[in-house]
């Protein structure tokens, strides 16, 4: 098979760029959207964690307002703690009927939690395992692009290859028309022979026609995967030929897919996040203690004529009764952790059989491979026999388009055992939680 595959048809040459199955998997790291989504999320779970280390810091506010008011209390406490406060409003009269007053307010106050039970820290800790969720899910979300690829590439080279086979039975078609028609000038057959040799041609052509039209399609799905223009063409060169794989054991394959599978951490992270959310509802039946100091400035005009007051407190807050919500909340926490737990192992058993189904895939690919090879080998010397036993006129052309068909048969098989392995490999080191640009499965 040839080293360099040239698929893009109807562009030239010279407009396309050299594209291993490597370059490939990196070119769709940068450019498939899949793995902006991801990166979306994890930026977003990131400010979320960040947000929720708010409640560990105090809250500083400054507000500004004006009021105006002719209110007997309003007017004397705003007269109090402007501190323009006089005997003269003493008065029973300016007392009952005061003037109208302006306030300006000019206030900064400071909020510290200084005992939450445990909540700010639970809400840190629960955006954390969010943090480590949204970093699994684009994990997941990059094998997924990368096996995506892998399929789509090697779908293009197997296309291209169909495509020469089909070519290469449409020359030995013509060749073998030729024969016939010697064959018969000599008058050792008839127009018989003629004419199903062209039927077997005419089917060869709609073959090759068909290979051409799924090469297309082939084309458009790989520039998919990586995330560019459908049509963008690509000489690719990495070729179809089998994969030599390095030892390893399905015991050691299904280890680490329970280990290392993004999908397996996720249901880890999320056990963890059930058990927080419980502790964070409990924490809800504890007091909190809160820390509250304020400075104001209260004028009668905007820049003159006032005071500035301060205030600091401490508070208790305790939830002693808000009609049994927060006992719905706990039961609610644990019935969550529970089918957290349950979803755990239930992933786990799912992965290890998607393991062992494509340890069963690579290894009936690798068997076919041994198979379609020495069928090819054969078919091609039967053919090569009893093309010559033709012309001899020691065979009939039943023989030869049997033999023709057999050809192009065993070579299309051969090819599809091939990419079956190949994609298996990669499947399987998918399904370990293997999968990365690095991997021995994309050379």
């Amino acid at each position: 098979m040839n080293k360099l595959i040239l698929w893009a048809l109807a562009a030239p040459l010279w407009a396309q760029d050299p594209l291993s199955l490597r370059d490939a998997v990196q070119l769709a790291q940068r450019e498939n959207k899949t793995i902006a989504v991801a990166n979306a999320g994890i930026h977003a779970a990131a400010a979320h964690l960040e947000g929720s280390r708010a409640g560990m810091l105090p809250k500083l506010n400054y507000s500004e307002s004006f009021s105006r008011s002719d209110n007997p209390v309003f007017v004397f406490g705003a007269l109090l703690t402007q501190h323009q406060f006089g005997s003269e409003n003493f008065a029973i009269g300016a007392l009952n009927r005061p003037d109208f007053l302006n306030n300006f307010q000019s206030q900064l106050t400071l909020d510290q939690t200084l005992y939450d039970a445990g909540q700010t820290r639970d809400a840190m800790k629960i955006a954390g395992l969010a943090r480590q969720m949204a970093g699994e899910e684009r994990r997941r979300a990059a094998m997924q692009v990368i096996a995506g690829v892998v399929k789509a590439y090697y779908g293009a080279v197997l296309a291209a290859e169909n495509l020469k086979t089909a070519e290469q039975a449409l020359r030995s078609a013509e060749a073998d028309l030729g024969r016939a028609e010697s064959v018969r000038a000599a008058g050792m057959s008839t127009d018989v022979d003629v004419l199903s040799i062209r039927v077997h041609l005419a089917a060869v052509t709609e073959r090759r026609i068909q290979a051409a039209a799924d090469l297309e399609v082939a084309q458009s799905a790989l520039n998919d995967a990586l995330g560019l223009p459908l049509d963008t063409g690509h000489a690719l060169t990495t070729a179809l030929h089998p994969l030599d794989l390095p030892a390893f054991t399905l015991a050691s394959m299904e280890h680490d897919a329970s280990a290392a599978r993004p999908e397996s951490r996720q249901m880890r992270l999320a056990a963890d996040l059930a058990k927080t959310q419980s502790d964070l509802a409990r924490s809800a039946l504890l007091p909190q203690v809160t820390f509250h100091a304020a400075f104001d400035a209260d004028r009668r005009q905007f820049v003159n004529q006032g005071g500035a007051n301060w205030l600091a407190s401490v508070g208790i807050r305790w939830n002693l009764f808000n009609g049994l919500a927060d006992k719905a909340r706990i039961a609610q926490s644990n019935h969550s952790l529970e089918r957290a737990r349950a979803d755990e192992q239930r992933v786990d058993s799912a992965l290890r059989l998607e393991v062992r189904r494509a340890w069963a895939d690579l290894r009936a690919a690798q068997q076919r491979i041994a198979v379609a090879k020495a069928a090819v080998t054969e078919a091609e010397e039967s053919l090569r026999i009893t093309q010559n036993r033709y012309e001899s006129g020691m065979s009939n052309v039943t023989d030869v388009l049997r033999n023709e068909t057999a050809v192009l048969e065993s070579r299309t098989r051969y090819l599809a055992a091939v990419h079956d392995q190949r994609i298996a490999a990669a499947m399987l080191d998918l399904a370990a939680g293997r999968l990365s640009p690095d991997s021995e499965v994309l050379r």
